[in-house]
Formats: C-alpha cells, sequence, structure tokens
C-alpha cells in the first residue's frame, strides 16, 4: 500500500485529451471533407459502408482465391508434393481458398498483403494471413527491408530478416506504388474521391427519407418581427409536423405575412443520379472490374456479359493470380531445395472455355505441326520427351 501511494505521488500530472480526437473530422462550411489515406479508414468507409467496393473487392478476391494453381518443375507438371499440401491446408484454422481469399481482399483494400511462415527445421508447416495495418517495414541503411514488426494493442513481434536463412519468415506482397519504397497503393485509394462521392449521395438519400418533407429555406416574416414565444411555436409546429418521413408530401401552412423561400437546389440540379452512377463506375474502373459484373445500369445482354467477365478474368484475375504465384514460389521452393514454380490452371475458367475450344480447333486444323508441337501449343509438354501432366 506505501509502495502504491509513492508511485502516485511521484507520477507526472496527466494531460487530459480525448482518445478519440484524431479520428474526428471538422466539417468546415463551403469546403469537401475526403476520407483519410489509411487502411483503417478506407476498410471502414469504402469496404464496411459501399456496396460496390464490397462487392468489387469481393468479387476479385473469391475468383482469384477459386483459380487453383498448379506446380511445376523443370517444366513438367507434379501432383503431389508438399508444397501443395501447404499451400491447400495453410494452416489449422483455414483451407486453402480462404487463406487465398483473405490474401487477395488484404492486397485490394491495403495495397499491401503480408504472409507469415512458421518453419520446423527450416521447412515450413503453417501459413498466415496477416493483417497490413498492424504490420510495419523496418529499413536498414541502404533501404532495404531489414525486419518487420507487428504490433496487436501494447505487444510488438519483430520478423527480422536473415541472408543466411532459406526462408524468409514473412513474405511481402506489394501492388505498384509509383511514390513509396515498401509499401503498395490500394485502388480503393485511387477511388477514394468517388467513394465518398458514392457515400455522401447514399447518406443524402437516407437523410431525404428520413426527413423528406423538412423544409429546406427560410421562413421570411414581411414587415414585422416575431416575439420569443411565437417563434418557439413556429419552430415546434415545423418539427412536429412537418419533419420526418411520415410527413412526406404534407402541404406546408403558413400564417398571413410568412413567406417561405428556398434555399437549397433540387436533386435534378445537382445531377444527382448521373453523379452518383459516374462515382460507381470510377470505383469500379479502379478496382479493374467491369460495371457490368456489380449490376451498374448499362447494356446487359448475354454476349456482352459473356464479354465482359472473359474481360475481367483477361484483364484483371489472371494477372493478380500470376504474380501472387510467382512470389509464393520464390518465397517457398527454397525451403524445400527444389526449383518449383506456381502457375495458375487457366484451364479451370469456365469464362475462358470458348477460347480454348478456337485455340485446339486451330491446333488441330494445322497440319504442318507435329503432335508433340501441337501438345505444346495449348500448353502440354511433348509426349515422347515425357513431359505430359504427371
Amino acid at each position: 500500500m506505501f509502495n502504491r501511494l509513492t508511485r502516485w505521488l511521484q507520477a507526472p500530472p496527466e494531460a487530459k485529451a480525448s482518445r478519440v480526437q484524431s479520428a474526428i473530422a471538422l466539417y468546415v462550411a463551403g469546403r469537401a471533407v475526403w476520407t483519410p489515406r489509411d487502411y483503417a479508414a478506407l476498410s471502414r468507409e469504402g469496404f464496411q459502408k459501399n456496396a460496390i467496393v464490397h462487392r468489387a473487392v469481393r468479387l476479385v478476391s473469391e475468383a482469384a482465391a477459386a483459380l487453383p494453381l498448379v506446380l511445376k518443375s523443370e517444366g513438367r507438371e507434379i501432383a503431389a508434393h508438399p508444397l501443395l499440401a501447404l499451400l491447400s491446408r495453410p494452416n489449422a484454422r483455414e483451407g486453402g481458398q480462404r487463406f487465398l481469399e483473405s490474401l487477395y481482399g488484404h492486397l485490394m483494400v491495403s495495397g499491401n498483403a503480408y504472409v507469415e511462415a512458421v518453419s520446423l527445421d527450416g521447412a515450413p508447416q503453417e501459413l498466415y494471413a496477416l493483417r497490413p495495418d498492424r504490420m510495419r517495414v523496418v529499413p536498414d541503411a541502404d533501404g532495404w527491408p531489414a525486419a518487420y514488426e507487428y504490433a496487436v494493442g501494447t505487444q510488438n513481434v519483430r520478423f527480422a530478416i536473415r541472408e543466411d536463412e532459406a526462408l524468409a519468415p514473412i513474405l511481402h506482397l506489394t501492388l505498384f506504388h509509383p511514390v513509396d519504397d515498401h509499401y503498395g497503393l490500394s485502388p480503393m485509394e485511387a477511388a477514394a474521391t468517388a467513394l465518398d462521392i458514392h457515400n455522401a449521395a447514399g447518406a443524402w438519400n437516407k437523410a431525404l427519407l428520413d426527413n423528406a418533407a423538412r423544409p429546406s429555406g427560410a421562413l421570411v416574416v414581411g414587415g414585422a418581427t416575431l416575439t420569443d414565444a411565437q417563434f418557439d411555436r413556429l419552430k415546434g409546429e415545423l418539427e412536429a409536423n412537418y419533419q420526418g418521413a411520415g410527413n412526406a408530401g404534407r402541404p406546408l401552412l403558413l400564417e398571413g405575412g410568412i413567406d417561405w423561400r428556398p434555399l437549397s437546389l433540387s436533386p435534378k440540379d445537382m445531377d444527382f443520379v448521373e453523379a452518383k452512377a459516374a462515382a460507381a463506375r470510377e470505383i469500379a474502373l479502379a478496382f479493374g472490374v467491369p460495371p457490368l459484373l456489380l449490376g451498374l445500369p448499362g447494356d446487359s445482354t448475354h454476349a456482352n456479359y459473356a464479354e465482359a467477365n472473359r474481360a475481367f478474368y483477361r484483364q484483371t484475375v489472371i494477372p493478380l493470380v500470376k504474380r501472387t504465384a510467382e512470389s509464393l514460389s520464390h518465397w517457398l521452393a527454397p525451403a524445400f531445395g527444389e526449383t518449383l514454380r506456381l502457375e495458375p490452371d487457366l484451364d479451370a475458367i469456365e469464362a475462358l472455355a470458348d477460347e480454348r475450344e478456337s485455340l485446339w480447333r486451330r491446333v488441330t486444323a494445322a497440319a504442318f505441326l507435329s503432335d508433340d508441337e501441337k501438345r505444346e501449343a495449348v500448353g502440354y509438354g511433348r509426349a515422347a520427351a515425357g513431359k505430359g501432366r504427371a
């Protein structure tokens, strides 16, 4: 008890400050308020509150995670390998598809993704996708990453990078950022302005429904001055009889000498619907998702949908999976002492079935090609050299 009292007397005086002060946005009249460009704000205002961002992130991450990966060594596909078993069951809590979905989701929201490898005797046994907002890159004197620090509350875990280790403890995946040496650029950050416009339009719609008949203007009293009692009575009547969705469309009854003058623009004058649709299309453009796949207004014929789906895989999903598979194989292969390469199995994409059929038809009709050359043209090895599918 005496020790506690001594520490209390010797403690410096506390500086009173709000713990959430840094999270409060100041709304200044006449100025736009934009979402901060950080992971927590973008996740909250984008993925959690915006239907377009939420669907775009899920569409990309789920499509990329569902694309199977094949393992090859010296041009030959390997059907069974410890690396494939590790990717199919990275840890006790997650399956392979859920693990990859988290990985791609972090890339879409943050522009960064981190994977921790748990090794036993130098061999990776488990993989974990870590939250990007908790990770920090620690560079060395030359600017290269020397360690990674993962912070949860008051606890910090440091992952040092050692050149003598075959397997680095952390794999850092990034999207291209033109002005940052260590961290990637999120598609959501590039579309942050459109995201704020879309969210503001949704909030305006909600307020309009909740307060549909609330006057947006000024009551002008001609040639007279209201007493305090008259002012309070008029204000109370407006709030009780004309505010809220239940009073939508109710006519405004004014006494003699009082005139109503609207002050705000109508949604038509603000080009409200078109602005919201344009913002939604900009968000879809940043994520590389055709607007048609997100249900945005436009031509929705079956042929256009098939073309949009094919473009989505060709331009967004396949490049993302190829880059991720290349990084995973370069990171994990040295631990197995083999030359291994992970590649997406493009034959498993139903959206590209027509392209594959057209390719096979053209290759089959090419009489100047041998059977082995035809096999190589469609992605298979030479049968005579024993390089077919294992």
